[in-house]
């Protein structure tokens, strides 16, 4: 496979912007060497897990991986992270591989990208940046590039001094700014800084109008749901199942940026709105968690959620306990939820399933791809849709067409009768309107009524 490479050459002198060359070139499919520092008293399996994590996002972002390393690591070198010795054992294991760069699993500090850089003569780059690197490769609308840019700037701005980088730089109007003894550096950090401010007023504009298509979600007549989950879980798949719609599948990390909501008919009469996210991921990058937090928040804002486990994932409690300290962040704490175990026609470990379960009753298994379990997923869900918009009978007084104005438009009439005594009603609603209408429900409890 050929590729385009863009390689940014700088001269000795210094690192500016004037003085690097963009010089793009035909070659082979980068190659990666991959390393994992296994921190003391960490178990095998996991420093494995988080490996194999490490192999999925090289391989999304469409690298060959040419080798691979786990270091047991005891004490942290302030310079390189892993000392003088590793440094030169690496060196020699990636020049024999041939690589074009060392993926760290680690987060690097920009100091040690450097010093790694200059004593390896290839690029070095950490799981942030390629985490980085596939989501501006899979950006498609106008929040995501904004997004990505936005983290990609906030990203590079302490590592304008590297060698090798993926930074898009531009000049534009920049002639004749340069203040008396101002370096290059400083213009260089002045022109990412006013690109951040940029990109973070463009944001705003977005984030408003979702803002504004959210609430008249949440104030509307169909309840609404969030699919969350681990990425590569299987929640395209399984809102493509439910909706029978078209929604992007694809068996990688991060395939769904931007929500995608469709609407889905409940197994007893109703509707509901589901929303896609964006794929949780551990440690993922805290410019990412900022800059995606619009898309993120769609679980917020949901009546409840809907979070998709991926039983064939080697550390699937990991996944677990990471999305749930994702939805925790965002504010998610005891919002009602409906956990579906996916892919148990290729389960892994019968034991993390059995503690999922057997920690959160009510819990469902199956499988997308099998269309297992999704008849008893939609009973759970339809139960927790008319929880948010319970069922009532009301009788109405004729005097007050005003409130049989106001279900008809904010909740579902199921049935309507008009009676000497008033006008009978039966309907779902949404919890905001319960407080007006108190006085004249003659059946329900919010709950299901049979």
């Amino acid at each position: 496979m050929i590729t385009k490479v863009t390689v940014l050459y700088s001269t000795p002198r210094s690192l500016s912007i004037t003085e690097n060359k963009f010089i793009t070139i035909d070659s082979p499919q980068t190659k990666a060497y991959l390393v994992v520092l296994r921190p003391q008293g960490e178990e095998n399996r996991r420093s494995e897990a988080r490996l194999d994590e490490l192999q999925s996002l090289v391989k999304t972002m469409g690298a060959d991986i040419v080798g691979s390393l786990v270091i047991p690591l005891r004490n942290t070198n302030s310079a390189t992270l892993i000392g003088s010795g590793k440094v030169a054992e690496l060196q020699v294991l990636v020049e024999e591989a041939q690589a074009d760069c060392v993926v760290f699993e680690q987060d690097l500090p920009p100091r040690v990208q450097r010093n790694l850089e200059q004593a390896f003569e290839i690029a070095v780059i950490d799981r942030q940046e390629v985490i980085l690197q596939i989501f501006s490769d899979r950006a498609a609308t106008k929040e995501a590039v904004l997004q990505v840019a936005l983290a990609r700037q906030e990203y590079s701005l302490p590592r304008l001094t590297r060698k090798w980088t993926h930074l898009s730089r531009q000049r534009g109007g920049m002639k004749g700014t340069r203040g008396e003894g101002e370096t290059q550096l400083e213009i260089d950090r002045r022109i990412v800084m006013n690109r951040i401010a940029q990109l973070k007023r463009e944001l705003q504009k977005v984030e408003g109008q979702r803002s504004i298509q959210r609430k008249s979600r949440s104030e509307g007549t169909i309840p609404t749901a969030a699919i969350v989950g681990y990425t590569n879980a299987g929640k395209s798949s399984l809102l493509n199942l439910i909706s029978r719609s078209d929604v992007l599948v694809e068996n990688k990390l991060f395939a769904t940026l931007d929500p995608t909501t469709r609407k889905i008919p409940l197994p007893r009469g109703g509707e509901l709105l589901v929303s896609d996210t964006v794929g949780f991921v551990s440690n993922l990058p805290h410019q990412l968690v900022d800059a995606f937090k619009s898309t993120l928040e769609e679980a917020k804002y949901a009546d409840f959620i809907i979070h998709v486990v991926d039983a064939s994932h080697p550390d699937m409690l990991q996944c677990y306990e990471t999305t749930m300290e994702v939805l925790a962040s965002l504010g998610c704490e005891g919002k009602p939820m409906v956990i579906f175990i996916n892919k148990m026609d290729a389960q892994n470990d019968e034991f993390s399933v059995a503690k999922i379960i057997a920690d959160h009753p009510g819990t469902i298994t199956g499988s997308v791809k099998e269309n297992e379990g999704i008849g008893e997923l939609l009973l759970s869900v339809e139960r927790l849709a008319h929880i948010a918009h319970p069922e009532y009978a009301f009788t109405i007084p004729h005097s007050r067409g005003d409130l049989v104005a106001m279900i008809r438009n904010n909740g579902t009439v199921l049935h309507i009768d008009y009676v000497d005594e008033g006008v009978k009603i039966r309907a779902r609603i949404p919890r905001f309107l319960e407080k007006n209408l108190v006085p004249y429900i003659s059946d329900g409890t919010g709950e299901i009524l049979e």
